[in-house]
């Protein structure tokens, strides 16, 4: 008989292991779920609510640099606590850091009026910090106007500047915006047609012969028949009064 040579099969041994009961996996899993409950789970930290500023008053970088504003502080007109937004610190910084002179002598003023006035002991005073302005929101703002208004509206405070488009930019979001320009004005003096005044005639009008004088609050006087009287004392009598956007023009006439 012929022999098989053909090789045999080998048998596949079961792997040898640990096993478990199925009794055994359930009392496993229940130790397993009492350790996790007592793992703590890690939760984000809400953002702190920012106190509200009472009465807030917030600076423009143009009100700042002009300086009036802080004159009529310290004569104690102006209610609130003063505020300063960290992105108008940064803009002041630039200004006074700017390769034009003239720029970087008003970011150099502006910086120096606001740490004259910080250091009034009649006066609140406090700048709001990256921080607090990330926690408004008022970071996702871009413009440094917008988070200004935006600052002003949710502390409900008041706003000052000498930019007029920015005045009514924040009056449209509802938030009440002092113009330094306009509150000048309104505190010029009001003269009647009739009235007496006594100037000096300082240079010569659009009208060759006319002589321009000027009031103590600034307010112009236009003389008729004065171009002559340069650099001399007059009394005119007001003949009319015009109101432009740059304030109020008195035309007169010599006595």
């Amino acid at each position: 008989m012929a022999k098989n040579n053909k090789p045999k099969k080998k048998v596949q041994q079961p792997e040898q292991g640990i096993h478990f009961s199925p009794k055994m996996i359930g009392l496993l899993a229940e130790e397993i779920a009492k350790t996790m409950s007592h793992i703590p789970t890690f939760r984000p930290k809400r953002p702190k609510e920012t106190k509200r500023i009472e009465n807030a008053v917030f600076l423009d970088t143009s009100a700042i640099i002009d300086g009036r504003i802080f004159d009529v502080i310290n004569l104690g007109l102006l209610a609130g606590e003063l505020v300063v937004l960290e992105s108008i610190l940064l803009e002041l910084k630039h200004i006074a850091d700017s390769k034009d002179l003239v720029k970087r002598e008003r970011g150099r003023k502006g910086l120096a009026l606001l740490e004259k006035v910080k250091r009034v002991r009649t006066v609140k005073f406090s700048v709001f910090s990256h921080d607090r302005e990330r926690a408004l929101g008022l970071d996702l703002l871009k413009e440094v106007d917008e988070r200004l208004i935006s600052a002003a509206k949710q502390n409900k405070g008041r706003l000052i500047t000498c930019d007029y488009n920015l005045e009514k930019k924040a009056s449209i979001n509802g938030v009440t915006a002092i113009n330094v320009n306009t509150l000048a004005n309104v505190l010029k003096v009001i003269a009647v047609p009739g009235e007496t005044l006594h100037i000096k005639i300082q240079h010569k009008g659009k009208d060759i012969t006319q002589g321009v004088g000027y009031l103590d609050d600034g307010t112009m006087i236009v003389v008729e028949n004065a171009s002559s009287e340069l650099g001399r004392e007059l009394n005119v009598v007001v003949s009319r009064v015009i109101q432009t956007s740059a304030g109020r023009i008195l035309f007169s006439k010599k006595l």
